[in-house]
């Protein structure tokens, strides 16, 4: 997070791309190619932080035969913790080794989130952006595989969030998919008089956007994605129940602290 001495040219910029991932072994080697060719065209400087979430199967083997011939930092946790320290720790190591001008990436391990997408992001960050969502309700957005009635559940929540907490250019408040200004997360990560991160759930991600709507002046943008829950190998791990629970406990909770 340090900025070069003077007199040095600054170092190119890197894109971090972080997965957090729970038994992927199936899908994994297949994200990481497409992320390697997607990467190499766009001719962007990329680095990868994987974080095992306690997998039991042989997703932690893949992402360290990967390392030896593409830039991986593996994080793990000896049990699964959920998505919500899944993400706090690939941000926070990300927020560590970053510098102030990279751009920070999350996306799902499970190949259902194109890679591809990665530069349009990246594009909208360059331009001024300082948060950009791979959203399921903008123009041009698909989505495949997911079934009915959790589209309409999220359909409906994301309505709810933008009655309820309204953020000038979102839309999905859901998606996971999301390119971030490095400088802004390790400046609100910093600055935070209590833990930035501290949801344990899916609902992590809406909770990330609920806190940066209180940062003066930030500039949110969206990008139509394509979303494959058809390219996935396996179920989702998502408890739909619990996320619902969860997340409108934390839509009380922000409410309430104004």
């Amino acid at each position: 997070m340090t900025e070069s001495p003077p007199g040095l040219p600054r170092r190119r910029q890197t894109i971090w791309v972080i997965l957090p991932a729970y038994n992927e072994e199936h899908d994994l080697p297949v994200l990481l190619d497409r992320i390697e060719v997607s990467m190499l065209e766009a001719n962007l400087h990329y680095r990868i932080i994987i974080v095992d979430d306690g997998s039991t199967d042989r997703t932690l083997e893949i992402a360290e035969k990967a390392s030896s011939r593409m830039p991986i930092h593996i994080e793990t946790h000896e049990k699964n913790l959920g998505l919500g320290a899944t993400i706090r720790d690939g941000l926070m190591t990300a927020c560590d080794l970053a510098d102030p001008g990279d751009i920070l990436v999350t996306l799902d391990a499970d190949n259902s989130h194109t890679p591809e997408l990665v530069l349009r992001m990246v594009r909208q960050i360059r331009e001024g952006h300082d948060v950009v969502i791979a959203s399921r309700y903008q123009r041009g957005s698909h989505v495949r595989g997911v079934p009915f009635p959790r589209r309409i559940l999220s359909w409906w929540g994301g309505l709810l969030f933008k009655l309820v907490f309204p953020i000038k250019g979102v839309r999905d408040y859901t998606s996971g998919y999301r390119a971030y200004r490095a400088e802004l997360l390790q400046s609100v990560v910093s600055n935070a008089e209590r833990p930035f991160f501290d949801q344990d759930g899916f609902q992590v991600m809406v909770d990330i956007l609920l806190k940066l709507r209180r940062v003066p002046g930030l500039i949110f943008g969206e990008v139509p994605m394509i979303l494959r829950y058809d390219l996935k190998s396996g179920a989702s791990k998502m408890d739909v129940g619990a996320t619902i629970g969860n997340t409108l406990r934390l839509m009380v909770r922000r409410r309430l602290e104004g």
